[in-house]
């Protein structure tokens, strides 16, 4: 058996947190050119090993797991010195491979994925984040990955996305950490991704952009133009408030009329706890005009076949509406960097809020929380109270009016 080299500011937890953070490890010789390395970073560090070339230099360095620094070895991912250097020379000799099929970043991405699939949940969640995830982070192992991997993702989106977006899919590639560690005890270092992809602050202060009526009915003429597929498809966008996914989604059957309140059974939205909602479908209201254009371009489907499709008759998917609805935008004279589809559900959600509608129906019919409303729109809600309060305030330089008479003074 090879002796074991000792190295008093290696060999305990205790003298490694003593050492600087440092980029380059702390290398010591433990055969015959063989070294074992040491990083140390703000979370947990890491083993390295690297062996001589053969021609007197250095090298490649090898990072073979994770230091016992804050949680106990395991023999596996996690290891002491002792462990680390047994490790370092079994790899040296052949014997074992640097890891077992280590989980990378994609691969808990693929898990985070099948996982929301058979929760019903929104796949977009990992589609968001696989758009914006460098090839050489997303081969790397998640057990040896740091806050610092992270963190220049982040301030790399920062400074090409709004801080709404960014905070979005630093959420989704949370999620998808989380779900491995939850289910895989050798990933300790939950508190990396934690810290590096931490939310921006400020991002949910609301830019929402609140069209007038005139100019949402501008806006759906000019989608009818393009064709009545795209009109529909906008106009129950701005009728409904819904959101662009939830109306895809609907089903022939979801069109119900009794004569003089025809509503759609709106899908719930996969947003807040995809796949637990125990209301599937929602009753929201439409108008007598938008349930006939239906029922014209439709009647002959089956119950179960989609409401709407597009011109060429396939159902619609993420994203098919963003380049139409910028042509629509832009021949309505509006600018499609400042009003996107969303806002017509913006609007949708304060013209009810002004029309006296509660809190409390605006967010079921919306699928959203009276919490978020609040949040939201709270500027207009203010709007409404005042005007509300002002109806019965009292004004005493106001002439009387109604049925109040001035009384007479006798003589």
């Amino acid at each position: 058996m090879a002796r074991r080299v000792r190295d008093i500011r290696l060999e305990t937890r205790t003298a490694r947190l003593k050492l600087p953070v440092a980029k380059r490890p702390i290398f010591v010789s433990i055969g015959r050119g063989l070294s074992l390395g040491y990083r140390r970073n703000r979370t947990a560090g890491t083993w390295t090993t690297r062996s001589s070339d053969g021609h007197g230099g250095k090298g490649p360095e090898t990072k073979i797991g994770v230091a016992d620094d804050f949680d106990d070895a395991d023999g596996k991912v996690v290891l002491d010195y002792w462990q680390a250097q047994d490790l370092a020379r079994a790899i040296a000799r052949g014997d074992r491979q640097v890891t077992e099929e280590p989980i990378t970043i994609a691969k808990a991405l693929d898990q985070y994925e099948a996982n929301l699939k058979v929760r019903g949940g929104d796949v977009g969640n990992v589609t968001r984040v696989r758009a914006h995830l460098p090839e050489g982070l997303a081969r790397k192992n998640v057990a040896l990955a740091t806050a610092r991997d992270f963190r220049a993702l982040r301030d790399d989106l920062a400074a090409r996305r709004g801080p709404a977006t960014v905070n979005r899919i630093a959420t989704g590639f949370r999620a998808a950490l989380n779900l491995l560690a939850d289910h895989d005890d050798t990933i300790t270092n939950r508190r990396a991704w934690e810290t590096g992809l931490a939310a921006i602050r400020g991002a949910n202060e609301a830019r929402n952009v609140i069209l007038p009526e005139p100019i949402i009915r501008s806006i759906i003429a000019k989608a009818y133009e393009r064709n009545v597929e795209f009109g529909l498809f906008v106009e129950i966008l701005a009728v409904t408030g819904a959101r662009s996914s939830q109306v895809a989604r609907l089903k022939m059957q979801d069109l119900q009329n009794d004569g003089f309140s025809p509503r759609l059974m709106m899908p719930a939205s996969h947003k807040g706890g995809a796949g637990q909602k125990k209301l599937i479908r929602r009753p929201v209201p439409i108008s007598t005009g938008l349930a006939l254009r239906l029922y014209e371009v439709s009647n002959s489907r089956s119950p179960d076949a989609h409401l709407l499709v597009k011109s060429d008759g396939t159902p619609w998917r993420r994203g098919d509406h963003r380049w139409p609805f910028t042509r629509t935008v832009e021949a309505a004279g509006l600018d499609p960097s400042e009003v996107s589809i969303y806002a017509l559900r913006h609007s949708s959600i304060v013209r009810q809020l002004l029309a006296g509608v509660p809190d409390r129906v605006v967010a079921v019919n919306h699928d959203t929380s009276v919490v978020m409303i609040e949040r939201t729109y709270s500027r207009h809600i203010g709007d409404h109270a005042d005007a509300l309060v002002r109806k019965a305030l009292l004004d005493v330089d106001a002439p009387a009016g109604g049925n109040v008479v001035r009384i007479a003074r006798r003589l």
